[in-house]
């Protein structure tokens, strides 16, 4: 198994465009050419996990947070992260990190919480913008198909839980060949009329040069017309945070209750529940580090949100509306090596992985 191809299907579930602009997910070490034997899964990738993967001789590491995060500009073993990787490096063992990309797609970190939470009629708490463009192309009837399948194969046409899909409308187009030309249809120096199909389909913004290059090769024409327009839409299958409702409503004691099972935690440091909030229906969540998402929560109509590292002013800014439950960063993404595990299983059912041994939280309570 090559690295690559490993690599090539988490980034199909989680595409590396979609990290926040501060962040550096994707291979930290390695060679994508590398032959791989097995994973090991973990949410940070600590001296300890290289230690683990050297025991067990796996020369792959898949943790959600990058170990790295800021230019190196010197690897002399002066603290974790340079020790981490000089371990990693003399040991042949690849490190690659899916961070923000996995918070960010639908089917990520934060739908895992709703899972473990056994939520209901889920949905992205403050979708991307900016993140989709449209396709016009116009094409001979007859070649339509056959153009439209390979913008499909290249990703354009997905549309929440549908794909393959596009609109199209037959009429007319007409053009002159020139002199140098090598017209597909038509004559030199003559008006042609051609039977066409438009064919209209939006992708995600960074796929956009393969597409253009698949529409290319596709189409029958010397010279393709085409189009693309960024689309103002939110994308509703990438964005920070989710919400969704509690399968039966709860009081809010209960629900903590509920939360410290579901989530695996002993402590909660958590505001008042609203005062009209006799039993929670409705629920927010985000992996990691939340706070900025508190006003989109609330507007949103959660009740309570789960998240991880408020500060004590922080808190303030629920002003009774809403009840914050803090069950701590790593709390909250400790179940994130699953799907990454969940990914793999499908598409490498053979490929061995594991899930670290070793507690990288930082944080101790006594």
């Amino acid at each position: 198994m090559k690295l690559h191809d490993l690599i090539a299907a988490i980034e199909s579930f989680a595409p590396l465009p979609l990290q926040e602009n501060y962040d550096n997910a994707g291979l930290i070490t390695g060679d994508p050419n590398m032959d791989i034997t097995s994973a090991i899964l973990c949410v940070d990738a600590t001296e300890e996990v290289i230690n683990e993967a050297i025991h067990h001789h796996c020369n792959l590491v898949i943790a959600h947070h990058p170990i790295i995060f800021s230019g190196l500009k010197k690897i002399t073993g002066s603290n974790y992260v340079e020790r981490t990787i000089i371990k990693a490096i003399k040991h042949d063992i690849a490190i690659y990190a899916t961070h923000t990309n996995l918070d960010n797609v639908r089917s990520g970190v934060n739908s895992k919480i709703c899972e473990k939470l056994q939520l209901i009629n889920t949905r992205i708490l403050a979708p991307l913008p900016d993140k989709l463009r449209k396709l016009f192309t116009f094409v001979p009837n007859e070649f339509a198909a056959r153009v439209r399948q390979s913008l499909f194969d290249e990703g354009a046409g997905t549309i929440g839980n549908y794909d393959e899909c596009s609109f199209n409308a037959e009429g007319y187009g007409t053009f002159r060949a020139g002199g140098e030309s090598n017209p597909f249809v038509g004559e030199k120096g003559i008006q042609h009329r051609e039977p066409e199909t438009k064919v209209e389909v939006i992708f995600p913004s960074w796929l956009q040069s393969k597409i253009i290059s698949a529409l290319k090769k596709s189409h029958p024409y010397e010279e393709v017309a085409y189009d693309v327009v960024p689309l103002s839409n939110e994308w509703e299958q990438a964005g920070a945070g989710m919400i969704g409702e509690l399968e039966q409503p709860m009081p809010a004691n209960e629900f903590l209750k509920f939360l410290k099972e579901k989530m695996n935690v002993n402590i909660i440091r958590h505001t008042k529940a609203a005062d009209d909030h006799s039993k929670l229906t409705t629920v927010a969540v985000c992996g990691g580090a939340g706070s900025f998402l508190l006003k989109q929560a609330i507007s949103a109509g959660a009740q309570a949100f789960v998240t991880g590292d408020f500060k004590y002013h922080q808190l303030f800014d629920a002003e009774g509306k809403i009840m914050i439950c803090d069950i701590g960063h790593y709390e909250s993404e400790q179940f994130t090596p699953e799907i990454i595990a969940e990914v793999l299983k499908k598409k490498f059912p053979n490929f061995a992985t594991r899930f670290t041994s070793v507690n990288t939280n930082p944080i101790n309570y006594f």
